[in-house]
Order: C-alpha cells, then sequence, then structure tokens
C-alpha cells in the first residue's frame, strides 16, 4: 500500500533560523496575517495574569505562569492558539459547546 503525502503546516514566522523572542517571531509574519496575530496576542496577554511573561517554547510563543498557560502561533492563513490542558480543566463549564479534545 503506498503512503499518500502528507501536507507540513509551516508557521508563517518559520524561516532559516528559529525566531529567539517573541518580537523576532512578530517581525518574520507575513503583513497579511501580523494584524490578526497582533490582535491575538494583545487578547491573550489581557486576559493572563499580571505577572505571566512572554517566552518562545516549541519555537512559537507562549505565555508563562507557573509554567506555560498557553500557546499562540501564526501561520500563512490562519493564526491558532493552543491552551493546556490546566487552562481547559479551569474553563470546562465556559467550553462544554466546543470540541476541545
Amino acid at each position: 500500500m503506498k503512503k499518500g503525502k502528507s501536507r507540513k503546516r509551516v508557521p508563517a514566522a518559520k524561516g532559516k533560523t528559529a525566531a529567539r523572542n517573541v518580537e523576532e517571531y512578530l517581525a518574520a509574519i507575513p503583513e497579511s496575517t501580523r494584524g490578526t496575530f497582533t490582535r491575538l496576542r494583545a487578547t491573550v496577554r489581557a486576559a493572563a495574569p499580571k505577572d505571566a511573561t512572554e517566552t518562545m517554547s516549541y519555537g512559537i510563543p507562549a505565555l508563562r505562569h507557573n509554567g506555560i498557560l498557553i500557546w499562540y502561533a501564526a501561520f500563512s492563513k490562519h493564526c491558532s492558539l493552543f491552551p493546556t490542558s490546566s487552562v481547559i480543566t479551569a474553563f470546562q463549564d465556559e467550553l462544554k459547546d466546543y470540541s476541545t479534545w
């Protein structure tokens, strides 16, 4: 049986070298996606605890507060939000109408 080719998702900010910080990551995002990513970043930061810090983890931006809370990334045609299981558990009532697997 022949395996089909899978399409690899590539972050929009991915280049020859990984970004060392969120500002470098932001600078590498295409202009067409940057505005959406900037709004997502601002929303995530506003919702996080005041002493949460922004960092890079797995090559994408993340917010850390006693461990990683959430990752967020820009792709060529969309932005994604990747919450940890602790965030999903904390908001399980609000998320009951959504698939969280």
